[in-house]
């Protein structure tokens, strides 16, 4: 096992600095204007701020449409009970199973979804652990069983992930944001009876692991596990050739923060999150069993324009690599990437809602409030397939799931939306949730960074940013949910998972998608 390989890595902040520096000592003639050119657009890349929302959706007849700007859930509608009705378009509600709430992410295989846990509420109540769902009747999902063992018991956090390719189910335990040693792989051929793998090492209690993690993933062969701790930006290769024995082939630390990531179809590069952007690791040594294995550092991208970026999902348009990238604070949206040159990566368009403007930061911060740490940024997204994808699901946090027509990626535009009735009030009843959990703090603090650029910007009116909620800084009412789960494309029906209203089976209409031949739900890892 190769240990604690350093990946280099700079801090944006860092990056900034000398850039600016470098541009403004560089000679203007010969190749020195070329260099000067090239940090001139990183510079403009790093400050660039989207401006511009997709365009709204066309909703059908039957839609319960949004009442404010697109993404918000105004503040009326929270404190008059209009909430609690949700709000919808295009997209409908089949079937579903709350229980006692959801954890952070899920996962969806065949006719199955496994719905992540939290810790400690998780284990307060009868339903322990990761609950196996049956969904062969959409209408009316089916718990088969729970997963109890010790990484299912500490709460999944972001590491609930299945590998399709080799029918596997595993999970880390992460009890607070942080977690070391635990990882179970479960045999998901039966996929509404998973069988546990591995329980020696990574499930026994006395034979824990020596990773760190935050959230995991799949390369796509399914013979690599990758774990990550969010910070350090420590990360582990966890082989699982053999599922029965998983062993740590490859650690390094990668920087002061490593989150979520994306990792290429060959299993050969990861893009790996950082607080604001991401760096590309050459992982192929890694991939192919090298003894002794290196993983190289090839290029990295930062910005402002969002923060804590989640993670990414490799797609092609024509042939050509792209990104979806995805920001959990700081109003960033959604990201598409060229990644045709690995060193130099850069942003080619960017997917926001109304309520993600910089003009609109002030207005966010007056319905936000009360409703906790997080509110209207994208969490986690899936692509309806990883050639020439034609639409993109989103977990969008307090503005619910979100879908965008992307056969044209540089102009992507909103088909429908489904915003879940909120449970307000119902916080004691759903001991599973984290949104439940951290309604003890009522600050929308993931929004200072973007709130505080608009008010560099003067686009903050603090009388705007006022509301009937602003002194709502503790205790929040759960007025509406949190949806950071990735919906996973089945047909023309999305299955997803927010914090309060557990799973979900969504109904797409038939005039706004139209399920391609081969298509295939793909998150990123």
């Amino acid at each position: 096992m190769r240990r604690f390989t350093r990946v280099r890595r700079s801090k944006p902040f860092a990056v900034l600095a000398v850039t600016l520096l470098g541009a403004a000592v560089l000679p203007m003639h010969g190749a020195g204007a070329d260099l000067q050119s090239d940090i001139a657009n990183q510079v403009q890349q790093f400050l660039d701020v989207g401006r511009t929302s997709v365009p709204r959706a066309d909703c059908g007849a039957d839609a319960l449409p949004e009442t404010g700007m697109q993404g918000d859930v105004p503040a009326d509608d929270r404190n008059s009970g209009r909430s609690t009705l949700g709000y919808r378009c295009n997209l409908s509600f089949v079937g579903g199973y709350v229980g006692k709430g959801a954890g952070i992410t899920s996962a969806t295989y065949d006719h199955c979804s496994y719905t992540g846990s939290l810790f400690p509420g998780n284990i307060l109540g009868p339903s322990q652990g990761v609950q196996v769902l049956d969904v062969s009747d959409p209408a009316n999902p089916v718990v088969t069983g729970s997963l109890t063992e010790p990484a299912m018991l500490a709460g999944t956090w972001e590491s609930l992930k299945v590998n399709p390719e080799r029918k596997l189910l595993v999970g880390t335990g992460v009890p607070v944001g942080e977690g070391a040693g635990y990882l179970s792989v479960y045999d998901i051929s039966d996929c509404a009876h998973p069988r546990l793998l591995n329980p020696g090492a990574g499930t026994n209690l006395l034979m824990p692991l020596p990773i760190t993690t935050h959230e995991g993933g799949f390369s796509p062969d399914g013979r690599t596990y990758w774990a990550s701790g969010i910070a350090p930006g420590f990360v582990s290769a966890v082989d699982l050739t053999d599922p029965a024995n998983p062993h740590v082939i490859w650690q390094g630390l990668t920087g002061i923060e490593a989150h979520g990531f994306g990792i290429s179809p060959d299993g050969n590069r990861m893009y790996l999150s950082a607080l604001a952007g991401f760096t590309v690791l050459d992982i192929s040594a890694v991939q192919r069993r090298d003894p002794n294995p290196q993983v190289n550092h090839l290029g990295r991208v930062f910005w402002t324009d969002g923060w804590a970026t989640q993670h990414s999902i490799p797609v092609t348009y024509d042939g050509k690599p792209y990104l979806f990238t995805v920001d959990e604070g700081g109003a960033g949206g959604v990201k598409l990437i060229d990644i045709s040159d690995d060193t130099n990566p850069s942003v080619a368009a960017k997917i926001k809602l109304e309520i993600n403007l910089p003009d609109n930061q002030d207005s966010a911060m007056a319905s936000a409030m009360g409703g906790s740490v997080f509110s209207y940024d994208a969490h986690y997204c899936a692509a309806d397939r990883p050639t020439n994808p034609t639409a993109l699901a989103c977990g969008w946090e307090e503005s619910g799931i979100r879908v965008f027509d992307v056969r044209d990626p540089f102009h992507a535009k909103e088909i429908a939306y489904f915003n879940p009735p909120a449970r307000k009030g119902r916080n004691l009843e759903l001991w599973n949730s984290p949104h439940a959990l951290a309604s003890i703090i009522g600050v929308p603090a993931m929004e200072f960074p973007s709130a505080a650029r608009a008010m560099l910007e003067g686009k903050f009116d603090p009388n705007q940013a006022l509301s009937s909620r602003t002194g709502m800084i503790a205790f929040g009412d759960l007025s509406t949910d949190w949806c950071f789960s990735p919906p996973e494309w089945h047909g023309s029906q999305l299955w997803a998972t927010c914090n309060d209203n557990g799973f979900m089976v969504l109904q797409l209409a038939d005039d706004v998608y139209t399920p391609p031949a081969d298509q295939r739900s793909v998150v990123g890892s």
